[in-house]
């Protein structure tokens, strides 16, 4: 079974499981025979997105982005620990997919990004590089970070930009750039919170963002569970790079 990159799958339970046979025909099998869900490779397939204008390619690799490595300081908000489990599609096979590079941005509370000059002159943040940086994915194809719930800008919905990559030494290099997208119920909760209260109202839903609607955005929600700090999400993500 050819899977392509655009066709989006999505498993919610056991009847939607079956949907991901194109990665391992008896998965539906072992998920009805009682094996636990847990145990499911994580092959969903994601939708690409653009870019957009604020990427910097800073080669930051670290795992907590929330400081700025310029002056030291810390960019205020509530916490989020963020997951990616890459996966690898392919021969019918999913597979980890180690040693892939996993870039993160986005802006702050308020709707700042660094490291640009805003297209809209809303601010100048040359030099600076926060809520940027990479992870190398481990064995397991996990990449983990430590950063907060992002703020608003006018336009857009509430989301996080990211960018998978292969190291240039790899025998295929291959790239995917996409988004993450939130929850409009938590994001209304959280922006009653200090230091996103003070930018006020105006953030714009899913459904009225228009990348959002047209690229597949709800196939990019990230689902998230509240920790003792802050909240924590698990993407998963299947890749096929052929």
């Amino acid at each position: 079974m050819n899977l392509n990159r655009r066709q989006l799958f999505r498993f919610t339970g056991a009847a939607s499981a079956a949907l991901l046979v194109g990665c391992d025909p008896g998965w539906w099998r072992r998920l009805w025979a009682g094996e636990p869900a847990a145990s499911i490779p994580p092959c969903i397939v994601r939708p690409e997105q653009t870019e957009g204008p604020y990427f910097v390619d800073e080669r930051l690799n670290r795992s907590d982005i929330r400081s700025d490595p310029a002056d030291g300081s810390v960019k205020e908000g509530v916490p989020l620990q963020l997951l990616f489990r890459v996966h690898e599609l392919r021969d019918n096979a999913c597979n980890p997919l180690p040693g892939a590079m996993v870039d993160i941005w986005h802006c702050d509370a308020l709707g700042v990004y660094a490291g640009v000059e805003d297209m809209n002159d809303l601010f100048d943040t040359s030099g600076k590089k926060f809520l940027r940086g990479y992870q190398t994915t481990d064995a397991s194809g996990a990449a983990q970070f430590s950063t907060i719930y992002p703020g608003w800008y006018e336009g857009r919905a509430v989301h996080i930009h990211f960018k998978i990559r292969t190291q240039p030494a790899s025998r295929r290099r291959y790239e995917f750039t996409s988004q993450i997208y939130f929850d409009e119920a938590l994001s209304e909760q959280i922006y009653t919170q200090a230091p996103y209260s003070t930018k006020g109202p105006g953030w714009l839903r899913n459904q009225q963002d228009g990348i959002f609607r047209r690229d597949g955005g709800a196939q990019l929600m990230l689902a998230v569970t509240k920790t003792e700090t802050g909240y924590a999400g698990t993407f998963d993500i299947g890749l096929e790079m052929t």
